[in-house]
């Protein structure tokens, strides 16, 4: 206790044994002596004010100019702040600081004990086996992490980053120096070994596999973290997504991969994930068995409910109404990653569940209410997983409880098996959601309404993202309704957004008369699957002529044969987005 004795009873605080390792000024260094001395009465925590006035007096403020020193400390990591609200240090401003309650930190305490900070480590011996040496491997990416938080939040000062580097670099040396004694080839050296994994590699790869040890929120598969694990400053962040980007070597040599998701800004972030046979073989290095992460068309073969869809089109190819537009692109941000992350930190959604919305698009047949399904998912990275609930009623006659259940364990069946998060499309779901039957009701409407309350109880607990398509919301029950988050209404398209689908839909190397004008088009009110239709229609037309040239009369003949066959209401349909 030679050190602590000396820091207490030293007139000068300069002359102290352990003042150079302290790496502060003098009036840092008369704030810890101070505190130092009612520690040893029995005071492990002191208010900010108090112990400035003690130095410094109470006339004219004087212990307010000093309330930057303690926030030094507290940086420097010499002193922890006791407080109900723990705050970022490197956030706060020092008079914020001022009520506040702080002590001695382990650190200080150590340094005073032993004039030292550093651990008598013990002799090298060889490892065991393979977990001890994960051990040691997942230590060593706790001291990474450490270090790209103090980078984060520290700025004036960089003794905490030293200390942790040093330690760093020591158990790196013992990591190296343990596998040299070790007769016995370890796995994952001999994986780094063969795969010609340089350091940084190697503890992307770690990070990841420590990740699949402890199960939790995955805090270090996205791409940013990984990057900000290995980088010391911007240049290297920049530099170092070349080890993460297709084409590099944990890539493409199999090693790792990555589901991607669409980000605020429109951007997309990447998650990533150690390839399974290359994890199974870390983890179960004795069983020859590989696993492999089951795909859903692997799978969808085996069951006959699900139509699986690979989207093609994105939002961006969709032409919709700007409100429709501006409420998906509402919604896109609301199931990012992040957003997620914050309902999570406010308590209002569980952490261990994934993006749950449940959505009605509506609106007239052919406004695109399907294909803008698809967009969505593609947008989102996500594949689909469709029924047509128009098949309901003659599909499962007579078993409808048990059968309406199955439609959704088929879809968690195949989420756990394949360990994705593809979209349930619910096409046409007007049988479903139409108001249920009361009064007196025959033996078909009591099998419709108890199929309709099993669809109720599974949308209330739905886990995952589920679209429903319809065109009558007039006659919806409300009790389907609530259960929703978003309704989007599909509208029929208007003068600017029916010139947009004529200019994609029309072939674009077909012979056009010279007085051909979409604007004549598009002075129809049509949908865009009404377009669709009239444009094949036309074409078949116009190619068995001898002189096959698009007119405005061509298209014309046919927009209203399309109107005169068309049953469609046009009073407006639908209720308010909410």
């Amino acid at each position: 206790m030679d050190i602590l004795i000396d820091f207490l009873e030293v007139e000068n605080v300069e002359d102290a044994k352990v003042y150079k390792q302290l790496k502060c000024r003098k009036p840092e260094a008369m704030i810890l002596q101070s505190l130092a001395k009612r520690y040893m009465q029995g005071d492990d925590d002191v208010l900010i004010l108090e112990i400035l006035s003690d130095i410094y007096g109470e006339e004219k403020y004087e212990s307010v100019k000093h309330l930057k020193e303690v926030k030094i400390l507290l940086e420097l990591g010499w002193l922890h702040q006791q407080s109900f609200t723990p705050i970022k240090i490197s956030e706060v401003t020092p008079l914020e600081l001022l009520n506040s309650s702080v002590g001695l930190s382990p650190s200080m305490l150590k340094l005073l004990q032993d004039g030292t900070l550093e651990s008598d480590l013990p002799d090298i011996k060889p490892y065991s086996d393979h977990l001890e040496y994960l051990q040691d491997q997942f230590f060593r990416i706790e001291l990474y992490q450490k270090m790209s938080s103090i980078r984060q939040n520290v700025h004036e000062h960089s003794l905490g980053i030293d200390r942790t580097q040093h330690k760093l670099q020591l158990l790196e040396k013992r990591i190296q120096e343990r596998v040299e004694q070790t007769s016995e080839k370890l796995v994952l050296d001999k994986f780094f070994k063969q795969k010609k994994m340089d350091t940084k590699e190697q503890v992307i790869f770690i990070a990841l596999l420590r990740e699949e040890y402890s199960a939790t929120d995955a805090s270090l598969r996205e791409m940013n973290a990984l990057i900000e694990l290995i980088s010391l400053d911007e240049y290297e962040r920049i530099k170092n997504r070349s080890l993460l980007e297709d084409g590099s070597n944990l890539i493409n040599e199999g090693i790792i991969d990555y589901e991607e998701m669409l980000n605020p800004f429109g951007g997309i972030s990447r998650a990533f994930y150690i390839v399974d046979d290359v994890l199974q073989s870390i983890i179960h290095p004795q069983k020859n068995k590989k696993v492999r992460r089951l795909k859903l068309n692997a799978l969808i073969d085996e069951q006959d409910i699900f139509e699986l869809i690979e989207p093609d089109t994105s939002l961006d190819d969709v032409v919709l109404a700007t409100e429709t537009k501006e409420t998906l692109n509402n919604l896109m941000r609301q199931v990012d990653k992040e957003v997620v992350g914050r309902l999570i930190e406010w308590g209002v959604k569980d952490k261990k569940s994934g993006i749950d919305a449940r959505i009605i698009f509506y609106g007239h047949a052919g406004t695109g209410k399907t294909m803008t399904a698809h967009s969505l998912a593609k947008s989102l990275k996500r594949q689909v997983l469709s029924f047509d609930c128009s098949k309901i009623l003659s599909m499962y006659v007579g078993e409808s409880e048990k059968n309406v259940r199955k439609i959704f364990d088929t879809f968690y069946d195949l989420c756990d098996k394949t360990k994705s998060e593809p979209i349930l499309l619910l096409n046409e779901a007007d049988q479903f959601l139409g108001a249920r039957s009361s009064g007196t009701v025959t033996g078909a409407d009591q099998m419709h309404n108890q199929m309709q309350n099993i669809f109720l109880e599974q949308i209330e607990n739905f886990r995952g993202m589920l679209i429903a398509t319809t065109n009558l919301l007039e006659n919806i029950d409300k009790a389907f309704s609530r259960r929703f988050n978003y309704k989007i209404e599909f509208k029929k398209p208007e003068f600017e957004q029916r010139i947009k689908l004529w200019e994609i839909m029309l072939p674009k190397d077909a012979p056009y008369d010279k007085k051909f004008d979409i604007k004549e088009l598009a002075n129809y009110s049509l949908t865009g699957g009404q377009i669709s239709l009239i444009i094949k229609n036309t074409a078949y037309k116009v190619a068995v002529q001898e002189s096959p040239v698009f007119s405005i009369d061509d298209f014309s003949k046919e927009i209203r044969r399309e109107k005169d066959a068309n049953f469609d209401s046009e009073k407006s349909m639908g209720f308010l987005n909410k």
